[in-house]
């Protein structure tokens, strides 16, 4: 089994996507971070059965969720919005003072 195939079986388990965006969500400041955020995406959207069936959820045009979700994409936060929603999540903000804590 390849890497690839591997890292999407492991994304099927909700639990594990949502780690996985979270984590390139707290990586987004960093250099490449924006292309790593929406590859996550796209990887999720792979685990769950594909952009097509995401388009269906979100009501997205799948060619446009295709090039928002590449490395060159740039969607709007909107998109965003609707993309996380359609894998099952949504937007959270959080306390700096709150990661501190947790420490």
């Amino acid at each position: 089994m390849t890497f690839e195939k591997k890292h999407i079986e492991k994304l099927a388990d909700i639990e594990e996507a949502r780690k996985y965006i979270a984590t390139a969500i707290e990586n987004y400041g960093c250099e490449g971070g924006d292309i790593a955020f929406l590859l996550a995406l796209r990887d999720v959207a792979k685990a769950q059965g594909g952009i097509g069936k995401l388009a269906e959820k979100t009501g997205l045009n799948r060619q446009n969720l295709y090039k928002a979700l590449s490395a060159k994409g740039n969607p709007k936060f909107l998109t965003i919005e609707q993309i996380l929603s359609g894998l099952g999540f949504r937007l959270a903000v959080k306390l700096k003072s709150d990661e501190k804590r947790a420490e």
